[in-house]
């Protein structure tokens, strides 16, 4: 496959054989298609890049992840970019996960959607005190990434979240035992640098046997089981309704808009 660059995604490898992938898309970080394929592309090269030990995701900006960008979505006809949001999607939470390298993930601000696929499967997650993590999927029309939000909460938890669209802390996530640390905003970098620079001094051939292993032995297929919620959001599509609620989140009016275009 054709490596896919995007400008919201950017990777510096360091001598230490860090590689650290920022994301940085104003306002909030939804990243439109391309930029989830770019992100797919930029995970699977450091992990190919034998000098690479560990891998460091993290974001600029308010928030770590809102998820796609629903306003690209809402603006093209038919479902080709719904398509292509869910494809690219799947492709960076797999990137994640089949990462041959430990991911370290630091979360600032908000972690939503999206945001939970990428956190949920990476490795090691690192927050600032002011980060919180949520699916408002059912309040755009769609379902999906439960599958990660389970590998961070409780099941009960996970699915009153998924219900009401209700977040959790940082804080709470860190006694759950899913968050590593919460450190404030201004020393997230400095903190999820701090514990990939433990990993990366680890001998590499043994600690990407050690990812191969705990990969091995996961009690479910988050690729399939992600895939499965995928199909609902499939059908909610070609009902219609979940273009309607899209169109009053995003403030769009398809029809509307196809009539002045027409």
């Amino acid at each position: 496959m054709t490596p896919t660059t995007h400008p919201s995604v950017t990777t510096t490898i360091h001598p230490d054989g860090i590689a650290e992938i920022v994301v940085a898309n104003p306002p909030v970080n939804a990243l439109p298609v391309a930029g989830w394929f770019a992100l797919a592309s930029a995970l699977d090269a450091a992990g190919a890049g034998e000098s690479v030990r560990v891998v460091v995701l993290r974001a600029e900006g308010r928030g770590f992840n809102a998820g796609v960008d629903i306003k690209e979505m809402q603006h093209t006809d038919g479902f080709t970019a719904l398509l292509g949001a869910n494809r690219g999607c799947y492709a960076a939470f797999k990137a994640v996960y089949e990462c041959p390298v430990p991911v370290v993930t630091a979360v600032n601000g908000f972690c939503l959607g999206g945001g939970i696929g990428l956190a949920g499967n990476s490795d090691v997650i690192v927050a600032s005190d002011d980060a919180t993590f949520g699916l408002p999927e059912v309040d755009r029309g769609a379902l999906g990434a439960a599958t990660h939000l389970s590998r961070m909460v409780p099941q009960h938890r996970m699915r009153a979240m998924v219900y009401t669209s209700a977040t959790a802390t940082a804080q709470e996530l860190h006694a759950y035992g899913s968050v590593h640390s919460v450190v404030p905003r201004e020393q997230l970098r400095e903190a999820a640098l701090a514990v990939a620079t433990q990993i990366a001094a680890k001998n590499p051939t043994v600690i990407r046997a050690a990812k191969a292993s705990l990969n091995g032995i996961d009690l479910w297929d988050v690729n399939r089981s992600y895939r499965f919620e995928q199909g609902f959001t499939f059908e909610l599509n070609l009902t219609g309704v979940a273009d309607r609620i899209r169109d009053e989140f995003a403030g769009t009016d398809k029809a509307a808009r196809s009539s002045r275009e027409g």
